[in-house]
């Protein structure tokens, strides 16, 4: 089984804070919806005829495509790739988009799970981070969406944002329980390099939250979920029973995907691949036929890199027998260097499994870089 993103690069307006590949200028839609499904037919035997239990659109807003836009994708993916029958089919989108219209098109639709960015319920947040939607299309866009029959949803909310109180913080979270959501990830607002957020900052103009402000919020989330009966099931995304995504599991699992469209990713366990992230550029190629990508073959190490730094962000943590069978060499080296971690507290061993625990998801990054391999 694989997985297949399709990258839509297109959002209405920047928010403050976002670094990802997109485009404001929507009439350049059709022609990158030829371009992706072009590029599906080129590529589509990376993933050697593996069946397809999940297909993402992500983005970007993949919302702004119309009902035709995204059926052309749909029915080109349909005759390249077999796809399960049980498949998430997951579409991102933005509350101001869900419209009564939008909902029902899209539940007569392939699409059986929405990925709304609703990132805060409060006015102000959305305003500081020049999110197009208000509270209240957050709100309503939920409601819409139950009544439309989509009970496979998930929410994006954001934390660490300024001004953004511990009591306002659980007002959000509460809403998860308030309108029963099955699935919710949770980011911690990030301050890159050249987004209007970095400028704000820089200028004075809105203050940064401190790392004390950042790890309360991170702990009432962690407190929230237990609570409420969710997994915890990767260091940002929380889901009940049964309801965790075929998706995003997958990646930090290391399943095979295929990245279609700007700035995409692709894996296949022996190597990795990036789409260039330039429109106009990516269009060119792909119009000539070619693919503008870039391909690192992974060594050793880097595999063995990349599964700690995958396996540790899950509840499924990281397996000394996987890592013995990469190299007798990096179990030893692993071994050796966790132990600090283990006396802190900050990872746990049960059978063999390391795992993180609740203190130790605060410094998950730093953990992980720690029990790298530098070639």
């Amino acid at each position: 089984m694989a997985g297949l993103y399709i990258h839509i690069p297109f959002c209405k307006q920047a928010c403050s804070y976002c670094n990802f590949h997109f485009s404001t200028r929507l009439n350049g839609v059709d022609p990158m919806v030829e371009a992706l499904t072009q590029e599906i037919r080129l590529r589509h035997s990376f993933l050697d005829q593996s069946p397809l239990e999940s297909i993402y659109f992500g983005g970007g807003t993949p919302s702004v495509l119309t009902d035709r836009q995204l059926l052309k994708i749909l029915n080109t993916i349909d005759q390249y790739f077999e796809v399960s029958e049980q498949a998430e089919i997951t579409l991102e989108a933005n509350p101001d988009d869900l419209t009564t219209e939008k909902l029902a098109a899209l539940r007569d639709s392939p699409v059986n799970r929405l990925s709304i960015g609703i990132q805060s319920f409060r006015d102000q947040d959305l305003q500081l981070m020049n999110r197009v939607h208000s509270a209240r299309q957050a709100h309503l866009c939920i409601e819409s969406a139950r009544k439309a029959n989509f009970e496979n949803l998930t929410i994006d909310l954001i934390y660490g944002i300024p001004d953004l109180s511990e009591q306002a913080w659980k007002n959000n979270l509460d809403f998860v329980r308030h309108y029963s959501i099955k699935h919710f990830s949770s980011y911690a607002l990030t301050v890159e390099p050249k987004t209007l957020l970095a400028h704000q900052i820089a200028t004075r103009k809105i203050s940064a939250v401190t790392d004390e402000r950042m790890a309360g919020h991170f702990r009432l989330l962690i407190e929230f979920a237990r609570e409420h009966n969710f997994l915890h099931y990767e260091i940002s995304n929380f889901a009940k029973r049964g309801f965790t995504a075929i998706h995003n599991s997958n990646y930090w699992r290391q399943k095979k995907y295929l990245g279609i469209g700007p700035s995409a990713h692709s894996f296949n366990r022996d190597s990795r691949s990036w789409n260039i992230s330039n429109n106009a550029k990516y269009l060119k190629a792909i119009s000539e036929n070619n693919l503008p990508l870039t391909v690192e073959e992974l060594t050793a190490e880097q595999k063995y890199n990349e599964y700690v730094m995958t396996g540790l962000r899950t509840m499924w943590g990281c397996d000394r027998h996987y890592i013995r069978n990469l190299d007798v060499s990096f179990w030893e080296y692993f071994r050796k260097e966790i132990e600090i971690f283990l006396k802190r507290e900050w990872i746990r061993e049960d059978l063999g499994i390391f795992t993180l625990t609740d203190e130790g998801k605060l410094f998950a990054d730093h953990i992980a870089s720690e029990l790298f391999l530098v070639e």
